[in-house]
């Protein structure tokens, strides 16, 4: 997993905004590997994250959208049942929070790319990296937070 750029843009909620946006990446050769959007009261929310975030700038400023740059947790997972809960749980155990999270295929076979804004991207990163999970966690008699 790491942590990679994610861009935000506020969409007017019309036909044709979403496709100017990926049609113009595409002339780029920018690959996007995941997307979400959202739609809201106002502007619809776009979030995605591209192969190449200068690229993506780029595009974006030339065809005059407004955006913003976070930094998401990027997960590998198995297109299997229950994987996608064991991450949402080994997060919950450590009391960190997923504000926001979609999931996109991914080019190999049998995975997918989770992407998770967290409360703590950082500590998500390292709490997913150790192999050992949670155990530390469960042997000092901490509960998962949604357990309680």
């Amino acid at each position: 997993m790491d942590l990679v750029p994610e861009v935000t843009a506020f969409l007017e909620n019309k036909p044709g905004r979403l496709a100017k946006i990926c049609s113009a990446l595409a002339q780029q050769k920018v690959d996007i590997q995941a997307l979400s959007v959202m739609e809201t009261d106002g502007p619809s929310v776009l979030r995605f994250v591209t192969t190449d975030l200068d690229a993506t700038r780029s595009v974006l400023t030339s065809i005059g959208t407004e955006y913003r740059i976070t930094e998401v947790l990027a997960v590998p997972l198995e297109n299997r049942t229950g994987s996608l809960a064991r991450v949402l749980e080994r997060l919950a155990e450590e009391h960190i929070n997923v504000e926001y999270a979609y999931v996109s295929t991914n080019g190999t076979p049998g995975k997918s790319l989770g992407i998770f804004h967290t409360s703590n991207p950082k500590r998500a990163s390292q709490v997913l990296a150790d192999p050992a999970g949670s155990a530390a966690a469960r042997s000092a008699g901490r509960r998962p937070l949604h357990s309680r």
